[in-house]
């Protein structure tokens, strides 16, 4: 008999929780009981039962190791592939749009031959040396063969030594630069080839921006498959600038060594190419130093790319630097004057000229190296800081002018723009005026005080003379005389004179006109001094005396000139007696020559200007000291002192081996003095007038004065 079941601890509680050991997890392929023939297993019984349990997870399959079948790295090379092919079109798409984008506006390729430049206008002196040159100057158009040899060399060694080598772009060379440039630091070499170089003269602007890279690269794409590299390298060699306003190797051999591209020698193609990366900066005109050390690196670049041997660039470093020519400044202010004129010849406008001047370029560098000289010196000294000359001859033909004491300093053109109170070398057309009406150098007036209105003037001296001649007056320089002398006579006949000799410059119509309180410029008061030298004749002045075409062409050939008699002979000599006396016993006694010299000294209240205007029978000239700030006063330089001095100097040097002449008076007349000087004034008056109206206001204007026209 089965004993009963006994109830396990706690089995009092019907709510407590226990484990049927039945319900546990078995292994695989076990049942209860400790069977394993893969029966059915018993389902359970008794309390918690009826539920069957879970059926075992069927077993997994091995993986299979990769790598050993290559499958993976297939599927990886595909997608690589996809990717790389999108990522490509994708570039290529954004490539395509920027091309796109840029060549929209890519300027007109058939007018690359068109030549669009400013007219060359060539300078030359008296003696046909050429000073100056503006525009854009281009030389003899040449084929590649006919350039000398050393200047392809040495432009491709230093330029672009892949040139034939590359499809006109050229990332060897680039990536080269870019290594090169970071190891300086700095840029020292550019990337571009020539072909590049050659597309932007042609179509582009040289501004640096994407644009700009992205259409010259385009333009020289299309240029190599247009073109032979012979004749884009020949092309480039005609159309490429040079410095000093030369475009092409011809311009450039022949305005710095004065021969034809064809004949450079391997120096001089160096100094060409080396002009290349800076031609302002490595002019050898500009800067000689910098222009002797950018040749050596091109010589060793041609050495570099095996073009000539170590043994010949050192041997043309020591030879080659004498055959540059090194022509010295000189002339820029009188070439400034002229070219600023020249739109007034319209049968010349547009076209490239050459005009040959009234320059006398010896004399010109004469009087800017003294000028410089005073201005250095005792100008500093005696707080001047500017100057100006002008030197003519008698006819009016300018043959000096500088218009400040350094071009490069200040280009303002202190003789022709510049108005400043001439003083009292205004005063001979004081005393012109009363002479035509009779008066005589030994006529007496008082120098005493003077009171017109609320103006009192005085003398430089502070002291006064009494009863003196109008010589003496003049020579010495007496004011109240010179007023006096304007009040006997008319402010407005003072000014009709004036007029006559050519100063065009607004005058006052009152008495302190005696004075010269009216501003002109220091060409219009050399201009109208020329007919006190001349035998009284009206000139204008003058600078162009012919002008051509480069072949030689006339264009304009100068003519005829002057208005006239316009001071009577009687007039004239007594002028020339009074201002003679300046020199020999007043206040220009330091302007005294080895020859008769007539003049007069000009100074302004609180030492603002001082003038010294004087001639000779054969040259007149007139010099400014002063400052460009009007309120900054010199220390007492008067016109008698500095301007004297320097006037000496000048006309020293111009005289050199010519024979001392007397003033050049016309024969007087027959008649007495006073009725000479009657008549001439009666006739001088209506004649005046009518000459005024015939030619527009005499001199009017310097532009028309400047031709002569």
């Amino acid at each position: 008999m089965t004993p009963p079941p006994t109830r396990p601890k706690g089995a009092g509680n019907p709510f407590k929780l226990s484990i049927d050991p039945a319900d546990r997890l078995l292994p695989s392929g076990s049942h209860p009981g400790g069977g394993s023939d893969g029966g059915e297993p018993p389902r359970r019984t008794g309390r918690g039962g009826g539920k069957p349990p879970k059926s075992p997870r069927p077993p997994r399959k091995p993986k299979v190791p990769r790598g050993k079948g290559g499958g993976g790295q297939r599927v990886w090379l595909r997608r690589l592939l996809i990717w790389g092919a999108t990522l490509a079109i994708w570039i290529g798409i954004m490539l395509g749009g920027v091309v796109a984008y840029y060549a929209i506006d890519l300027p007109d390729i058939d007018k690359m031959t068109a030549q669009t430049r400013r007219p060359s206008v060539v300078f030359q002196a008296g003696d046909g040396e050429v000073f100056a040159a503006y525009g854009d100057l281009y030389g003899e158009p040449l084929e590649l063969p006919e350039i000398s040899p050393y200047i392809v060399q040495a432009v491709l060694a230093t330029e672009d030594r892949r040139f034939y080598s590359h499809w006109g772009f050229d990332p060897i060379g680039l990536a080269r630069a870019f290594y090169t440039n970071l190891r300086a630091g700095h840029a020292v070499q550019g990337g571009s080839t020539i072909t590049q170089q050659l597309a932007k003269n042609l179509f582009l602007t040289p501004e640096r921006n994407l644009k700009r890279k992205v259409q010259e690269l385009l333009m020289a794409l299309w240029l190599e498959k247009r073109f032979s590299k012979d004749q884009i390298l020949g092309l480039y060699l005609n159309r490429v600038y040079l410095g000093s306003g030369t475009f092409g190797v011809d311009a450039a051999a022949k305005r710095y060594f004065e021969v034809s591209a064809r004949k450079v020698d391997i120096y001089q193609a160096a100094v060409i190419a080396g002009l290349l990366k800076a031609p302002s900066r490595y002019s050898p005109i500009n800067d000689p130093e910098a222009s002797r050390k950018r040749t050596a690196d091109v010589l060793q670049n041609m050495v570099n790319a095996g073009y000539i041997d170590q043994a010949t660039a050192e041997t043309v470093q020591v030879t080659g630097a004498a055959l540059i020519r090194r022509p010295p400044p000189g002339g820029r202010y009188f070439a400034d004057w002229v070219m600023s004129n020249l739109d007034q010849f319209g049968e010349v406008a547009g076209k490239d000229i050459v005009v040959k001047t009234t320059l006398d370029l010896g004399l010109q560098r004469k009087v800017e190296a003294d000028l410089k000289a005073m201005m250095a010196g005792p100008g500093a000294k005696a707080n001047a800081s500017q100057g100006a000359v002008v030197v003519m001859s008698p006819d009016g033909a300018v043959r000096a002018l500088t218009g400040g004491k350094d071009y490069d300093d200040s280009q303002f053109n202190r003789a022709t723009q510049g108005l400043r109170q001439p003083g009292s070398s205004f005063k001979p057309f004081v005393y012109l005026t009363a002479m035509e009406k009779g008066f005589t150098p030994d006529d007496e007036f008082d120098d005493a005080p003077i009171r017109l209105g609320n103006w009192s003037p005085g003398n430089y001296t502070g002291k006064y003379l009494g009863r003196i001649t109008l010589r003496k007056a003049l020579a010495e320089s007496v004011n109240t005389v010179a007023v006096r002398l304007v009040e006997e006579v008319g402010p407005n006949q003072v000014i009709a004179t004036a007029r006559r000799l050519g100063i065009t410059a607004d005058l006052r119509n009152d008495a302190t006109l005696a004075l010269g309180t009216s501003e002109v410029s220091l060409l219009q008061m050399t201009t109208a001094y020329t007919s006190f030298a001349n035998g009284g004749q009206g000139v204008s002045a003058y600078a162009v005396a012919q002008i051509t075409d480069p072949a030689g062409h006339l264009l304009y050939q100068r003519s005829g000139g002057g208005f006239g008699q316009v001071i009577s002979p009687v007039a004239l000599a007594r002028m020339q007696d009074m201002m003679g006396a300046v020199i020999t016993q007043g206040s220009g006694k330091a302007a005294k020559l080895d020859r008769a010299v007539a003049g007069k000294t000009g100074t302004t209240q609180d030492y603002r200007d001082a003038w010294f205007m004087g001639f000779t029978a054969d040259y007149v000239a007139g010099v400014w000291m002063g400052n460009d700030d009007y309120r900054i006063e010199m220390k007492k330089v008067t016109g008698g002192g500095l301007p004297a001095q320097l006037w000496k100097q000048v006309m020293v040097a111009a005289h050199k081996g010519l024979p001392a002449r007397p003033l050049l008076l016309p024969e007087l007349p027959s008649e007495e003095p006073g009725e000479a000087v009657g008549d001439f004034v009666d006739g001088a008056a209506q004649a005046g007038a009518d000459a005024a109206r015939g030619i527009g206001s005499a001199i009017d204007d310097l532009v028309k004065g400047l031709f002569g026209r």
